[in-house]
Order: C-alpha cells, then structure tokens, then sequence
C-alpha cells in the first residue's frame, strides 16, 4: 500500500519511516512535517495513496481539522502522544489509533487491519465492476408479468412495426411497444446499427453487404435478407472494419 506521514515530530517521522521500510508491503510516497505541507501536496502526489499516519497536535492544521477538511481520505492511522483524541478519530472513521512510541509489533498490527480493509474494498470494487461489465452485455425485455434477460450478443436484429418493436434473437422473438429511437438509445453504438427506418441490426451477425441489401444471421443454419437505407448505408460502411482496393 502508498502511504505518508504527517506528523511535526522528526523522531516520531523517523521512527515510523524505518517501520515502513521493514514492512514489505509498505511504500511510503512522502514525508511531512505539517499537515498544511500536506494537504497543499497530496493533490500533486501522481501515485494513488491507501494510507495516512497521522499526528493529532500539530501547529496551525491538526490532524482532526486535516480530517475534516478531507471528507474522501485513503485509510488513516493516528499515531498520537495522549489518548484523549481516540474518541474523535475513531468518529472520524480512522482505522487504528497507536500511542507513541509505538512497538514495531504494534505498528504491524495496525498494518494488518488496514490490509485487510484494503482487500475488502478492492473485492467489492472488483465485484461491482463485474456486475456492471455483466449488465453492459445484456437488456432487459418485460414479457407478461415477467422480465427476460436477453444478451446483446444473442440479438440478431430489430424490426420496426407500427408501435412496436419485434427483437429478434436466434432462438425466438420479443414483441414490444417501443419505438426504434427509445431502443437505439438503450442498445450499445458499438454493436447496433440501424440500417433502415424499419430495421436495426447486431453489426456481429452481418454476414455479407451488397449494394441496397445486407445478408444477418437468423440463427446458426439459415440467414435472412434485410434493406439498407441510402441514408443509413454510409455511417454503416464507415463503421465496419473495410478492407478495399
């Protein structure tokens, strides 16, 4: 983890610089001796930072008025002379809180606390990136009184039909009152071109393009001829990976 010190006291910055070189799992980014120096700096700082030790008495920006300046803060950990301030920081949502000089069997424990939260969240950050990956592959269709997923990669192509829409995928069909705007607005650009005013198409299932009609795959054996707007046919060619001579 990238972290920093904010502390007015040298032997105290001192002492937990040897602590984070003897903790491989440490990397310290910088070195303060107030939090003003700090808070002027950490915007500056290129590389992320997932921990803070921070003093509590410092001259002109505290560590608690530092705190509730940076509502967004990495993990912090207070390393403080009295114990009065725990009750403040822990409100303040910090991770641990060691009174100096603190052992190096201290200082490991509190490090292990903060590793572990750091798991927790990348883990959730991870999952969450997932789901999200997931539900950009995939729409939604309300079918009765239920809702069917259906992948996009699935979808061969869209009709139009008067106030509906008919979502044709290899292995059966969806009727829908939508319009083929509202829909285009839902469908991934990348995937989903329209070809005509009554037809959109998955750009993955064209098989073949000729001059005012393209060939899509209807399912795995049979493909099916569909008409290209004159207006509709260029964006479509500009899109589509051409090799010409």
């Amino acid at each position: 983890m990238n972290c920093i010190i904010i502390d007015d006291d040298k032997l105290s910055r001192k002492v937990i610089e040897e602590f984070i070189l003897k903790t491989k799992t440490l990397s310290l980014i910088n070195s303060f001796s107030n939090a003003i120096d700090a808070a002027n700096s950490i915007i500056e700082i290129k590389e992320d930072i997932d921990l803070i030790f921070l003093d509590v008495e410092m001259p002109q920006m505290s560590g608690i008025e530092f705190l509730n300046n940076f509502k967004d803060h990495p993990q912090i950990i207070i390393i403080s002379s009295k114990e009065k301030y725990a009750l403040k920081s822990f409100e303040l949502d910090v991770t641990d809180y060691l009174l100096k000089p603190p052992s190096y069997a201290r200082f490991f424990k509190a490090i292990t606390k903060a590793e572990k939260i750091n798991e927790i969240v990348l883990n959730s950050i991870n999952e969450g990136n997932k789901n999200i990956s997931a539900m950009k592959n995939e729409i939604f269709i309300k079918k009765n009184s239920s809702l069917v997923k259906i992948s996009y990669d699935d979808i061969s192509c869209i009709e139009a039909m008067e106030n509906y829409i008919v979502i044709i995928t290899m292995n059966e069909k969806f009727t829908i009152h939508f319009t083929m705007k509202a829909i285009m607005e839902k469908l991934p650009a990348n995937k989903f071109k329209r070809i005509h005013r009554s037809f959109i198409v998955n750009v993955n299932k064209i098989k073949s393009i000729g001059s005012n009609s393209l060939r899509v795959e209807k399912d795995k054996d049979n493909e099916r001829t569909l008409p290209i707007g004159k207006s509709y046919k260029d964006d479509l060619l500009n899109d589509i990976n051409l090799i010409s001579k």
